[in-house]
């Protein structure tokens, strides 16, 4: 008996589209992963877990920032790899829904960052005074703000040293209970000259009161703050963000558009053979 053969029909599932969804999200569902672990395991380094009275600002703890993030790109990884292995067109539509969703808040946010560019600059500078109070208590915190000053930036407090002074560890008044940081920066301030780092974090010259009156301050210490740094290093920068940004948002609308493209074959070949 002759066995009949159906010719494929254009309603019937693009295994490309279908694979190339795939492959793209289970990229972002490891990478997800990977972040939201690194960032679990911080917390249980910390004990954090346990005693969750030590977050004093839980907004600026990288940890729980890497937590949020991981947990973000894992879930709309997830959606989007097993909603077109599976031709599930709920969990396609819902990676659809949550790329959709994380497209506008981040036009959103680019569009409020531009209008409010003080009250940005405002934050900004909150935020690294949290940083720099609570420099000692939190390792993150710790790690964070040292990249940026000695990476990145090249910088040292806010507005300059002086800043450094809000820390209980680095303000001059601790010399009298014996702080050996006392009138100090952290290491990462220190330029990488031939001048001598101690195992402290404190240049051998490395007291702010030394600095107030050496003409060799600026040979040793970054007496630049990271607020105007951070504004130079984005307007040098603008154009390689602003093609990060874009190349982003593209990456996002062909998502949304490849799942419903997908989804709308799932429904062909569903009504198809119904």
């Amino acid at each position: 008996m002759p066995v009949k053969r159906y010719r494929r029909d254009q309603s019937e599932v693009s295994c490309c589209l279908k694979y190339v969804i795939f492959g793209f999200n289970v990229i972002f569902w490891l990478l997800g992963l990977s972040i939201l672990a690194i960032g679990v395991w911080a917390w249980t380094e910390k004990d954090t877990f346990n005693n969750l009275s030590r977050l004093t600002n839980i907004a600026l703890d990288p940890a729980f920032v890497l937590i949020v993030s991981g947990l973000i790109t894992f879930t709309i990884g997830f959606t989007g790899c097993v909603g077109a292995l599976r031709e599930n067109t709920s969990l396609l539509a819902c990676y659809a829904i949550f790329l959709a969703i994380l497209l506008l808040l981040e036009m959103t946010a680019g569009i409020l960052g531009f209008i409010f560019k003080d009250w940005i600059k405002s934050q900004a500078t909150n935020g690294f005074q949290a940083f720099i109070v609570h420099y000692r208590d939190d390792p993150d915190q710790q790690n964070l703000i040292d990249w940026i000053q000695e990476k990145w930036l090249e910088c040292c407090g806010i507005e300059g040293p002086k800043d450094w002074d809000r820390n209980v560890y680095f303000n001059c008044s601790s010399e009298a209970v014996g702080s050996r940081e006392a009138c100090g920066v952290p290491f990462s301030c220190c330029k990488q000259t031939n001048t001598e780092i101690n195992h402290f974090g404190l240049s051998s010259q490395g007291m702010k009161h030394t600095f107030e009156f050496s003409g060799d301050r600026s040979l040793v210490i970054y007496d630049r703050g990271c607020l105007r740094a951070g504004e130079e290093w984005i307007e040098s920068n603008l154009v390689p963000v602003a093609g990060v940004a874009v190349g982003v948002s593209v990456l996002q609308i062909l998502g949304i558009c490849f799942a419903q493209n997908l989804r709308a074959d799932i429904y062909a070949q569903k009504s198809k053979w119904n």
